[in-house]
């Protein structure tokens, strides 16, 4: 029997920030035969403990449709350096606006899931000049449960490393692209994250909320809730009713935490058409 193997995380380019972090991504250019129109790029930031393949899909249709699509792994993720000295917001947050000047993205839609997403707003807010529209997917300004470093730690710990094969790392993980992820050695697959370095990640977001930051923000946002997932009804309905005029919220039906997954198509039917109804910024 032959076995199904993932297909290597190959075609990134690297760049190093000036604590010595190495960020590995990938620049989608649009097709040739995409239709005409600036559609404008498009930076792309995963959850915690993910990396830039989640966005595969993604980043494919908006390539067709016209768009520059970036992704990368965050710091402490994937391909980029895995054990960073510094893993705060303010670094997630550097390392975002620092991709969007190297490769002259501004002003770009900036799309992120979970810990993605409040990397992006907190972006959104800190560099307003940088981001013409913003599309948060599970994240919000909140603060996190002070249980969740400790859940997080235990999930980590549930996994039975190292997997046999990938088809065991996509059953127990559920998607394939969490499985992709992994790093297949002789023992078997791993993952490309150390447990410490992800709690430490999280565990600043358990210290205050973040609505200051969201008040600030200006641009158009669209807030993307999978039905079945972790972000909480009341603060998707507060970040509407505190900036009613920018802010559109959707509910993806069959989808839980990882809407882009889950819900690829209905994701980006949502994005297409919040994107479609985003002015242009206008050109001096």
């Amino acid at each position: 029997m032959t076995t199904r193997r993932p297909a290597p995380l190959s075609g990134a380019t690297r760049v190093t920030r000036a604590d010595g972090t190495s960020l590995a991504y990938e620049d989608h250019t649009p097709r040739l035969t995409s239709p005409p129109g600036p559609p404008g790029p498009v930076l792309l930031l995963h959850g915690l403990a993910g990396h830039r393949g989640e966005w595969d899909d993604l980043a494919a249709r908006l390539r067709t449709a016209g768009h520059r699509a970036v992704t990368y792994d965050a710091r402490g993720h994937g391909e980029s350096t895995r054990r960073p000295r510094d893993v705060t917001r303010e670094a997630h947050v550097a390392d975002a606006a620092a991709l969007i000047n190297d490769l002259s993205l501004a002003p770009a839609t900036v799309i992120g899931q979970s810990m993605g997403g409040h990397t992006a707003l907190l972006l959104a807010a800190a560099h307003p000049d940088l981001v013409k529209s913003l599309i948060l997917i599970e994240a919000g300004p909140a603060v996190v449960p002070p249980n969740v470093p400790k859940d997080i730690e235990n999930w980590l710990d549930s996994w039975p490393t190292p997997f046999p094969s990938f088809e065991a790392a996509t059953d127990f993980l559920s998607h394939e692209a969490w499985a992709s992820g992994l790093e297949e050695r002789e023992d078997g697959w791993w993952p490309r994250v150390d447990k410490d370095v992800m709690v430490a990640s999280i565990r600043e977001l358990t210290k205050r909320d973040y609505w200051p930051e969201w008040a600030e923000l200006t641009c158009p946002t669209l807030v993307v809730r999978g039905e079945n997932g972790t972000m909480r009804k009341e603060e998707f309905t507060e970040m509407h009713s505190r900036r009613p005029g920018t802010t559109r919220l959707v509910t993806v039906p069959d989808a839980g935490h990882d809407v882009h997954l889950d819900q690829p198509t209905r994701l980006y039917e949502a994005v297409q058409a919040f994107l479609g109804a985003t002015p242009s910024p206008s050109v001096p």
